[in-house]
């Protein structure tokens, strides 16, 4: 069941990432959208690394994140890989 949100652009459904706040008719989290922010990107630039999304949904994020800051922080934490982590090779 999708859910609305205040946000125009963000959704959430139980049925994609478990229900993790999502730009509205992709897979795409609102914090994958922070994270490229965090970096230094800017909003006007995050399209190019995200080509389905456009200014008005990116805007969106940050507005829900600038509302949800606590619930977006703990996803980034709980989907964070450490650095320090060896992936197996595939031989």
């Amino acid at each position: 069941m999708i859910v609305a949100t205040e946000h125009l652009y963000i959704s959430t459904d139980k049925s994609i990432l478990s229900g993790e706040p999502i730009i509205k008719n992709t897979r795409t989290p609102v914090r994958a959208i922070v994270e490229l922010y965090r970096l230094g990107i800017s909003p006007e630039e995050i399209p190019a690394h995200l080509p389905h999304l456009n200014l008005a949904q990116i805007f969106d994020a940050l507005s829900y994140y600038s509302d949800h800051t606590e619930e977006i922080n703990e996803y980034i934490l709980k989907n964070r890989i450490e650095e320090n982590t060896s992936l197996p090779l595939n031989k």
